[in-house]
Parts: structure tokens; sequence; C-alpha cells
């Protein structure tokens, strides 16, 4: 992961604009530098302003305390430095929408979220050392060829503690995997464990696709549940949703003031039966959001 203060390069706005930037999340959302503070990145092509406020400015409540993005070269990619900010902070985009509405979103590419019901992005920086490496790696395609037996889990209800709290990934790792490898299944699925505002659901209406639920702890309590998982020789599948979203006015419904990341025609691009928003699949920066968000999953948290 890139964690100097430089904006976003010839090579990275070219990828971007052909809609074949492989490591978005290198690119947007927010970043911890090395030197201090924060770089952070959003595309909102049609926006008017851009601002990131977050707990080191009060939520942008003195307007001194916000910081200006700037736009990118006719990317739609607005970016700034902020110095303030540190590792474990909240923030979220002020957005002044094309409409000339303005409203707080959480980033589309924050790689951490607060815990439901607060909607907040985080700064995040993994620190997790994988123990399955190469040798995982290797045995991954032998595996998957062979017989499989999907053990389907919802992690959020699998256990939970005596008050109704779910327990975390990392202290579902060791009885999810002795679990499942004694029943003798060769791969456990995971029912979806990117963000979600309603908990009481099965995941299935994304609102930050990068960010792992705040439910289960954090991205590194995730990775190791799937190091685990590995090291028992468990495969680890991952049901992914990359048809619709919710329209929750925190993320990505009519995100710059325009239908952005949705069919602007509401007979493609709304969903009757869920009630949500449908991808614009048709559009070079949102196949390129989610097939990036594919490869996320399998490069950062290892899923096969």
């Amino acid at each position: 992961m890139a964690t100097d203060a430089v904006p976003p390069g010839e090579v990275d706005r070219y990828l971007f604009a052909e809609g074949r930037h492989r490591r978005l999340w290198d690119l947007l959302g927010g970043h911890t530098l090395d030197g201090g503070g924060a770089r952070f990145a959003v595309w909102a092509p049609n926006a008017r302003r851009v601002r990131v406020v977050g707990d080191w400015s009060h939520w942008g409540t003195d307007d001194r305390a916000a910081t200006d993005l700037v736009p990118q070269a006719g990317t739609g990619i607005w970016w700034a430095v902020e110095p303030r900010a540190v590792a474990g902070q909240r923030y979220k985009f002020e957005i002044t929408g094309a409409d000339g509405s303005v409203s707080l979103r959480a980033d589309p590419v924050a790689t951490c979220a607060e815990v439901p019901p607060g909607t907040a992005s985080g700064l995040y920086r993994s620190a997790y050392d994988w123990r399955d490496g190469p040798t995982w790696q290797d045995r991954r395609a032998e595996l998957n060829a062979g017989r499989m037996s999907v053990y389907e889990v919802h992690l959020g209800s699998w256990r939970r503690h005596p008050d109704g709290r779910p327990h975390s990934a990392r202290e579902l790792a060791e009885p999810l995997a002795d679990w499942a490898a004694g029943l003798g299944f060769t791969h456990v699925e995971l029912l979806p464990v990117a963000t979600h505002p309603f908990g009481g659901s099965w995941g299935y209406q994304v609102s930050g696709y990068y960010a792992p639920d705040a439910r289960l702890g954090s991205p590194d309590d995730l990775r190791h549940l799937i190091d685990v998982l590995h090291d028992r020789d468990l495969g680890v599948l991952l049901d992914w949703v990359p048809a619709h979203f919710p329209r929750d006015e925190f993320a990505l419904a009519h995100f710059d003031g325009t239908a952005l990341y949705e069919h602007a025609d509401p007979r493609r691009g709304s969903h009757p039966d869920w009630g949500t928003l449908v991808f614009n699949h048709g559009r070079l920066e949102v196949r390129n959001f989610l097939v990036a968000n594919a490869l996320y999953w399998l490069d950062e948290f290892h899923v096969d």
C-alpha cells in the first residue's frame, strides 16, 4: 500500500480512465502517511466541492477546520492531504453535489468502518503478518479442484455473547475451524462480511464494499480468522454482492448529486423487490470499482 503524499500520477490516471485500475484501494480512500497525516481521494466527477471532515476537525463545525480536496486533471477524482489526521480516527467526505445539495458521505473505498449504527469511515493500516503464505497459495488450486464440501456460515449469528453481541472474527477463528474441519468440510463459505447497515440481516445490502463489518472486530481480526481456517486446510469462499446496494444517504446512492454508481433510469437502476439501487455496469468506473473490490478480497484477505 502506498503511504506517501503524492497525488495520482500519470499511470494511475490512465488506468482509472480506462477502467483497469486493479488496485483501486491504493489510489482512492483514506491512507495514513509514514511522515504523519493522511491522504484522501474520492471519485465524485459531478461534485461542485468536496471536503474531508473527521475527528481531527470536530466534524467541520468550524468551517476553517475542514480540508478541501482538489480535482485531479479531469479524472473526476478529488485529492488532498490532511496533516492532522492519524490512524484510528473517523472521517467522511462532505460533498456539495451537482444539484447543490450538501451531504456527509462514507468513503466508498474505505478499508475500515465505524460500528453501526455509526456510519463513518475509519483510517486503518493493517499490521497483520500472514501465516498461510506461499504454502497455502501453492495448495489452493489442488484443494479447489478436488472434492468440495462447503460449510456456509453467517459470522454475525453463528455464536453470540450472553448479552446478544456477536463474537469477533478473532474469537470465532478457533471454534469455527475446529467445527468445520471436525465435520469433514473442505471449505467454509462466509455470508457477506462487508459493511452493511442492518445487523439483523444476512449482509446482502452492502454500504462499504472495501470495509469488513466492524461488528466482527477489526479488519485484522478477520484476516486472523481466514488464516486459522487455512491452517486447518479449509478453503474460504466469500459471498460477494456486485448487483445492488442500499439507498442509505450516507453511502453510494446519488453520491455526487447525480446517479453515479446506479443507473439514472429508474427502470434499470431500481430493484423493486429489494428496495435497492442497481449498479450501472455499463460505466467503466463502476465496473472498475467492482472488479477491484473482488481483487481486494483475494489479495488483502486471502479468500479463495
